[in-house]
């Protein structure tokens, strides 16, 4: 994302199976985000596991269950016009 917007210059949108998956891999990153400096992340939906967001401020993470992604479909509201030589943000 960076040079697209000034939201984050990276964006991760990954998927768990359920929502302890999501809920786990949420967990698990952020101890790894806390033991790289990054410990005062903004975490939404951690508790309900179907989509927590994580934002660093230079990273923002999104982990869905399958269908959440799917009906929200992220990746698509990100992605640049075919043909302008620019390519879909992950």
């Amino acid at each position: 994302m960076h040079g697209k917007s000034a939201l984050a210059d990276f964006m991760v949108i990954a998927s768990g199976r359920s929502h302890r998956h999501v809920t786990a891999v949420a967990e698990h990153l952020l101890r790894d985000l806390k033991d790289a400096g990054y410990g005062s992340c903004k975490i939404e939906g951690l508790q309900n596991g179907d989509w927590v967001l994580i934002d660093t401020g230079d990273i923002i993470v999104h982990i869905f269950r399958p269908e959440v992604r799917s009906f929200y479909n992220i990746e698509k509201m990100w992605s640049v016009g075919e043909g302008s030589g620019d390519t879909t943000v992950h």
